[in-house]
């Protein structure tokens, strides 16, 4: 049985959170979690709230064995991007992009 977990408008960068969720793909969720709990990044932190809320919904809504638990995918999506622009010299701007992401965890109790 597949679980889902999802976090929304993450305001981080995909490219930033990409490096991370590569590293966790495939592993079980106890290695996973080591991994992203030594990993100083931000984007370690949002990945590492997203499965841990995916392990709870395996735990309680579909009464998953937590020690089989395999990530099945971890995907990142892009989100919407707010555009802005900061003053610069002799009265000109430029734009400043803030990027947001999605990040999908999926869950598997089965190889």
């Amino acid at each position: 049985m597949d679980v889902i977990s999802t976090t929304r408008y993450a305001k981080v960068s995909p490219k930033k959170v990409h490096d991370v969720a590569r590293e966790i793909q495939g592993l079980p969720v106890e290695v996973a979690l080591d991994v992203l709990n030594y990993t100083p990044k931000k984007s370690a932190l949002l990945i590492g709230k997203t499965l841990r809320t995916a392990i709870a919904d395996a735990e309680n809504n579909f009464n998953l064995n937590v020690d089989e638990l395999i990530i099945k995918e971890a995907t990142i999506g892009d989100g919407p991007v707010a555009k802005r622009h900061m003053a610069r010299a002799r009265g000109s701007a430029s734009p400043v992009i803030k990027r947001t992401s999605h990040i999908r965890i999926v869950l598997t109790d089965s190889k």
